[in-house]
């Protein structure tokens, strides 16, 4: 284009040019101000061209030089040059310095445009312009792509707002842009470097069909999107005083973001934007997000907003839901000590603990007995090493849970991640003449901390699982009640056990003869325990145990427990007559004492096929087993319980495996409701509320 003088020094007090209503005027300084805001923070401005006989308007960005008079100098962005072949039928309109909701819009006194760029003189005023009912974010580095119906569009982000989102898409070679059909949706992929930050379905609005290069603005299909499984019962969310909040670089505009939370909990939390400003996507992640306490305490994690909720006013606040997809364990554990606290001052999550009173606690209840302490003096001063370091140190294999009144245990319970994605409930004890709710509560802190934490990738929850005594009425009642009204041993199950101590050397070893003999698990070997024991049982005791082809390689996790300073050992043998499985044996190696029934370092016995297989066969293959453990007296948990008593084995009790499901939480909750809803304690899971 040649020099153009074709526009004389402009008076908006006539809107016949100006594409929205003006707001006020903008003095020439105020103009250079905000241009050389532009070029700091690396903003284009808009120059755009009206098509001589149509309405049409083609819009170019160009990149402002720092101006400190009338002058300004503006080199095109990258691939805006190749378009100016394209503006012969064209005329230039006005230029637009874009300003979050607002725009300033002015006419140059004088304007000059190049190949190179664009060379003009400021006028005395421009107008601040109302361009939008919602701020639009400049976006820069987002590469987009657009798929619909198998074809494939790349492209980039320009600019967003809370309702839509502005692309230029190009087309390669064997395609064309009318190819997409503004009737039905596409999918939308927006990425910063390798990560996916939004991938969704939404609305095209009509396009001029160009046929190599277009612009799109694309409306998200929905408002919420359903990252995990629906749930009656969904985390507990606490608003506290004073409010966390949310501080993170925003994955499209690349700015520092800070947004005050609303309430929260251990899986998610909600915050308020106002409508005109908001920045935020449903189904957008924001891979690394601070959750700022105002103790100091910030707990990082990634994030993705789930749903929007419209505020009631037309200009108020929207609320957004946002999931914590995944932070590290300890900050985890951290955050939900806070919200557990919140909600009852006398409840403990991995605080510290006095470890001579919790001592005496475990005597003074009874949880440790006569009997049971009989196999653990033998190795006392190891136990007390072990559980200074678990209680003291927090680590992340391990959760206590205390409630305690003015210093005083009153309840416990703890849990320990025994095998890569199960977790182990066990050492429940209550004082029951000093509270007779205690021990309930204690329980449903563990409950609230499964449904808090079984989202979050890293804490790695696929079941939670324990072992009691089917005689003892509290844990029948409880986790039998919730397997027996589930309904389903997919969900939960029960599974019983014969229990034993194998004393090692109180016989001589009998070696195996003949087609005796015991190997490692090949995969096939896996699929017939599977088959086994879903015509036995169904339930989810293999899943629990992780006695399947999928965990045939345990030593990333059980890694965990070595750089911890920890002992853990799995190894799983295949009894065999010949080529027939007979028995799977797992055999658990640890410290000494992480449980006090040893159901840690022990043995599990799962008999498959028991023709020809004697007691004293199986008493022959664990005798040369039994040199791995270092304990004299070594636990098995023998199943079925049936194989027990058909061979006379005797054994000291029974022991029922108790296994939930975390994908299936409302079985679990909707009984513990109904047990608990006569006692007034169970009221603080919330249903049918939020992802």
């Amino acid at each position: 284009m040649e020099n153009d003088r074709e526009f004389p020094r402009n008076d908006y007090s006539s809107q016949k040019d100006v594409d929205h209503s003006p707001e006020r005027p903008v003095r020439q300084n105020t103009l250079i101000n905000r241009l050389n805001y532009a070029h700091f923070q690396d903003l284009p401005i808009i120059i755009t061209f009206r098509h001589i006989k149509y309405s049409r308007i083609i819009s170019l960005k160009a990149k402002p030089q720092p101006c400190k008079g009338r002058e300004l100098v503006c080199t095109w962005e990258a691939g805006e040059r190749q378009r100016l072949c394209r503006l012969g039928s064209y005329k230039f309109k006005d230029i637009k310095v874009l300003n979050g909701k607002n725009m300033t819009v002015f006419k140059p006194d004088d304007i000059y445009i190049s190949e190179e760029g664009v060379i003009l003189l400021l006028p005395e005023n421009a107008w601040e312009v109302s361009d939008r009912k919602l701020k639009r974010f400049v976006c820069s580095g987002v590469k987009a792509r657009m798929i619909q119906s198998a074809a494939s569009f790349c492209g980039e982000l320009l600019d967003f707002s809370a309702e839509s989102l502005h692309l230029k898409v190009s087309a390669q070679p064997q395609q064309t842009l009318s190819w997409i059909n503004p009737e039905c949706p596409v999918m939308l992929i927006l990425n910063h470097r390798d990560d996916v930050i939004y991938s969704e379905e939404c609305k095209v609005y009509p396009h001029a069909n160009e046929r190599m290069e277009n612009e799109f603005i694309l409306e998200p299909a929905r408002n919420h999107i359903k990252r995990f499984k629906n749930k009656d019962f969904r985390a507990t969310r606490e608003v506290l005083i004073p409010s966390p909040h949310a501080i993170f670089k925003h994955p499209l505009t690349r700015k520092i973001t800070t947004i005050r939370i609303i309430d929260i909990s251990g899986s998610g939390f909600s915050i308020e934007e106002n409508s005109e400003t908001a920045s935020l996507l449903p189904g957008m992640i924001i891979p690394e997000m601070g959750i700022h306490f105002s103790a100091g305490f910030t707990a990082r994690c990634m994030a993705q907003v789930v749903h929007r909720s419209p505020g009631h006013e037309p200009h108020g606040p929207s609320r957004w839901g946002v999931a914590i997809l995944d932070m590290e364990i300890d900050e985890h554990s951290k955050l939900l000590s806070v919200l557990h606290h919140a909600k009852d001052e006398n409840s403990f999550l991995c605080d510290a603990v006095d470890l001579d009173a919790l001592w005496s606690f475990f005597f003074e209840t009874g949880f440790i007995y006569a009997k049971k302490y009989e196999f653990i003096q033998a190795n006392k001063e190891k136990i007390k090493t072990t559980y200074q370091r678990l209680y003291t140190e927090s680590p992340k294999i391990f959760r206590h849970f205390i409630y305690q009144e003015n210093g005083r245990i009153l309840a416990h319970m703890s849990m320990i991640r025994f095998y890569e994605k199960s977790w182990m409930i066990h050492h429940h004890a209550a004082d029951i003449h000093a509270s007779s709710t205690a021990g309930f509560k204690v329980l449903n802190q563990v409950s609230r901390y499964i449904n808090e934490a079984h989202s979050v990738l890293s804490v790695q929850m696929g079941c939670v699982f324990c072992y009691f005594r089917p005689e003892n009425k509290f844990p029948r009642r409880i986790f039998g009640g919730v397997a027996e009204n589930a309904k389903n041993p997919k969900r939960c199950s029960l599974d019983t056990f014969a229990y034993f101590h194998f004393s090692k050397h109180a016989i001589e070893a009998i070696p195996l003869e003949g087609s005796w003999h015991m190997t490692g698990m090949y995969p096939e070997d896996f699929d017939e325990l599977g088959t086994f024991y879903e015509f036995a049982s169904g339930g989810l005791m293999l899943k629990a145990l992780e006695l399947s082809r999928e965990f045939m390689n345990p030593e990333n996790w059980i890694g965990e427990y070595g750089r911890l300073g920890f002992k853990r050992e799995k190894s799983v043998v295949a009894l065999r007559k010949a080529n027939v499985l007979k028995a799977v044996v797992l055999v658990n190696l640890s410290d000494v004492g992480i449980n006090l029934s040893d159901l840690t370092s022990s043995f599990h016995v799962i008999v498959l096929d028991p023709d020809d297989l004697s007691r004293e066969i199986l008493e022959s293959a664990l005798s040369s087993l039994s040199e791995r453990f270092e304990q004299k007296e070594i636990p098995v948990l023998l199943y079925p319980l049936s194989y027990a008593d058909e061979e006379s084995i005797p054994y000291e009790k029974k022991y029922s495996l108790w296994v939930l499901h975390a994908q299936y939480l409302d079985d679990y909750f909707k009984y513990l409701e109904r047990y608990f809803k006569r006692m007034g304690i169970f009221n603080n899971q919330n249903k049918n509320n939020g992802a």
